[in-house]
């Protein structure tokens, strides 16, 4: 058995005395996981960080085993992020998210395509409002996606400020006066299209997406959100 593949490093572990077990988002083959003979040798190790692009041969006896990876690095977004430590948060965050939602092995080129698009975005004004944008398309992918475009109670598609909890579909701010304390504020770039003004309006849209990540992705596997999400919240709010 074996294919070929672009992939995105979403995470690695030593495993033995030299190897790696590597877990990469592929374009046609999912998350997949694999091990690297010599991962940990100083020329290896630089390929399979997290965020980095590479491309992949996987090949196995059989279908079911782990099977060995060996690759070519195309694109080190991991190393031109480490003079940002926000940027180099909000990657590993995004990896790390990804990694625990999807299931192994199962295609999911959306969601390839839209990491794609948040890689491309790191080091330009804006790279955070996609980072948000890819967890609405996780959530969507996995179905439970989130209906931003118009008020749930009047149909409106303006002055949108809250969203149910319970639905994830928006409510104007003023179908929303007799019960807002019980909604979830919907930040305004996200049903705009604008940039965020601020990091808090950012943080916003994360407390968003993190809610529906914890009660529909994560929770009903007694998972928590993986804690580089929570750093990478941190290190915007520094």
């Amino acid at each position: 058995m074996e294919w070929k593949d672009r992939a995105v490093v979403l995470g690695s572990r030593p495993h033995g005395e030299t190897g790696l077990v590597v877990s990469l988002l592929t374009r046609d083959h999912g998350r997949h996981a694999g091990f690297i003979h010599g991962g940990v040798s100083r020329k290896a190790r630089p390929i399979w960080q997290p965020g980095n692009v590479v491309d992949v041969e996987w090949r196995a006896r059989l279908a079911e085993q782990l099977g060995n990876f060996t690759g070519e690095l195309r694109e080190p977004h991991a190393a031109r992020a480490l003079d940002d430590a926000v940027e180099l948060a909000g990657l590993a965050a995004a990896c790390a998210v990804v990694d625990a939602a999807l299931p192994e092995r199962e295609p999911h080129p959306a969601i390839f395509d839209g990491f794609q698009a948040f890689l491309a975005a790191l080091g330009h004004t804006g790279w955070p409002l996609i980072y948000v944008k890819l967890e609405i398309g996780l959530l969507q992918e996995l179905g439970f996606g989130l209906d931003l475009a118009k008020c749930a109670v009047s149909g409106a598609s303006e002055d949108l400020a809250y969203v149910s909890p319970k639905t994830g579909r928006a409510v104007s701010r003023t179908a929303a006066e007799p019960y807002r304390e019980r909604l979830l504020a919907l930040p305004a770039f996200l049903s705009t299209g604008r940039l965020p003004e601020d990091d808090d309006e950012l943080r916003q849209g994360l407390d968003l997406t993190g809610y529906f990540l914890e009660r529909h992705v994560f929770w009903p596997h007694n998972k928590p959100l993986p804690p580089a999400r929570s750093r990478f919240k941190e290190a915007l709010h520094r």
